[in-house]
């Protein structure tokens, strides 16, 4: 659409690959991962939490509390 706009969505894109985006290289866990990953549930019912991202194109999933 027009440059704020492309910035815009590069910096949420960016965002998503370094502080959520699963790497192999890095047993799963994204460039910007915390020390220590947060530890999983391990309830049956445990809830799944969905973030969109650009629209709908990305989605982040997070384990409810």
């Amino acid at each position: 659409m027009n440059a704020t706009h492309a910035h815009r969505v590069l910096a949420e894109d960016q965002q998503h690959y370094n502080q959520h985006r699963p790497h192999q290289a890095r047993d799963q866990q994204p460039p910007e991962a915390p020390a220590q990953p947060p530890k999983l549930l391990r309830h049956s019912h445990t809830h799944v939490l969905r973030k969109r991202l650009l629209g709908g194109l990305i989605n982040e999933y997070r384990q409810a509390a």
